[in-house]
């Protein structure tokens, strides 16, 4: 792989595609959680990818691109504080979820008497106490309340992973995630909630933790965060890749899109020892390939479809206020399990296609509202105040600095050489 050097276009630095393709994920994911007829079809559509992989990638390079614009611009110092502003922000939407689905679900969903809800409850209904401290902690995490809790301690450590790569290069880093991503197939997390049993006491059994094995969607964290700081780089170029890699990836991907509509969501039988190798919590070997072959592809042919593909500018809307989408998504997930269950034969075909539209206009209605609100003047906040799903994906920032001053700013000790040149090995 390597970088062709071509100028980057000035002006605005928003990428509207990078929008489109985050409200696709969140479509998708809107579709998958909805219990109706499309939600086993629209189930990882793409292949053995789900919109997760999607969705914690895109915001792991958008965050890559902002910071480190804001740390060339202002230095670590301020990189940092916007980082805990953004942990605050998700934070706070998953302690707000959270009590809404102990407090108005659980009671719609006790009332009406559905097995779903209770499940997703369970936990809270035997210990509630330590079902809601332990939930505030990020340490139970409900389904569906999963992927938010990895999201602010992705936010809380980046801040170090970001600042040590523009210091010292992305080597030792993406090396010591690659590591972290090895022990987790080995199940490095359950051996760690183990020994917290026994020198603590937690009374959070692992699989109230939740599914998502950390460990190793870190490596996507971090893969995203180096894409998108490679791309706050201007002088860095757009990414090439050698034509076999292009073949290999698209025979890949294609092998794994038939294979997936032709056998299911699951590639094998049931209990089978291969379908370990496509597991989705700990984002497996052949899963992981299977990402890594539509990245390829997607980045390949990213002009063309950008010169090409009708532009979504419903897609784009959600998109760029994805973290509200999210939550009202969950909400809303949760009061229909509440009401009618998780039976996708709960309704005739006209039900599932009304309550579809109802879901969508009110996502789409959130989204607009929220872009209305970052757009009006009452409401302006500087550029460099902004975080990447507030509305403003990316907002432009000064070019990077260089020489005495970005070293200045981005603390590096004397002798040390530029983050641009350290990257380069990466680059080739």
């Amino acid at each position: 792989m390597e970088t062709l050097h071509v100028p980057r276009s000035s002006g605005s630095t928003r990428r509207w595609e990078i929008d489109a393709l985050r409200g696709l994920m969140l479509v998708l994911m809107t579709f998958t959680h909805l219990p109706t007829r499309l939600s086993s079809p629209m189930g990882q559509p793409f292949g053995y990818v789900s919109a997760a992989e999607g969705f914690v990638l895109l915001s792991a390079y958008v965050t890559g691109m902002v910071y480190s614009r804001l740390a060339q611009k202002q230095g670590i110092a301020a990189m940092r504080k916007a980082f805990l502003r953004r942990a605050a922000k998700v934070y706070f939407c998953q302690a707000a979820s959270l009590l809404v689905l102990f407090t108005v679900i659980a009671a719609v969903g006790m009332k009406v008497d559905h097995a779903p809800v209770r499940e997703i409850i369970s936990f809270y209904l035997r210990e509630p106490i330590t079902a809601l401290l332990s939930g505030l902690a990020l340490v139970y995490e409900p389904p569906l309340l999963d992927i938010l809790p990895m999201y602010v301690v992705f936010m809380l450590v980046s801040p170090l992973v970001l600042g040590f790569a523009l210091r010292s290069g992305w080597g030792r880093v993406i090396g010591a995630s690659l590591l972290l991503w090895v022990l987790a197939q080995f199940d490095f997390g359950r051996w760690l909630h183990g020994q917290m049993v026994v020198f603590t006491g937690l009374p959070v059994s692992y699989v109230q933790t939740g599914p998502f094995v950390t460990f190793a969607w870190q490596f996507l964290w971090v893969l995203g965060l180096w894409m998108g700081s490679h791309t706050s780089d201007k002088a860095a170029g757009t990414w090439l890749f050698p034509g076999w890699a292009v073949v290999v990836a698209a025979v890949y991907a294609a092998a794994c899109l038939v294979w997936r509509h032709w056998f299911g969501q699951i590639p094998f039988a049931p209990g089978f020892w291969a379908n370990d190798a496509f597991d989705k919590w700990h984002l497996a070997p052949f899963r992981l390939i299977n990402l890594f072959a539509l990245m390829v592809l997607a980045m390949h042919f990213a002009d063309w479809l950008r010169r090409h593909a009708p532009r979504s500018r419903i897609l784009e809307t959600m998109g760029s206020a994805s973290l509200t989408v999210f939550c009202t998504h969950l909400l809303m997930v949760f009061l229909v399990l509440a009401w009618w269950g998780d039976s996708a034969q709960a309704r005739p075909v006209w039900g599932d296609i009304a309550l579809l539209a109802a879901v969508f206009a009110g996502l789409y209605g959130v989204a607009a509202i929220v872009a209305w609100l970052e757009n009006s003047p009452a409401r302006w906040v500087p550029a460099h105040e902004r975080h990447p799903d507030s509305g403003d994906t990316a907002p432009e920032l000064p070019p990077p600095l260089e020489g005495a001053l970005l070293t200045e700013r981005l603390q590096l000790a004397p002798g040390v050489a530029q983050p641009t040149r350290q990257r380069r090995w990466l680059r080739s």
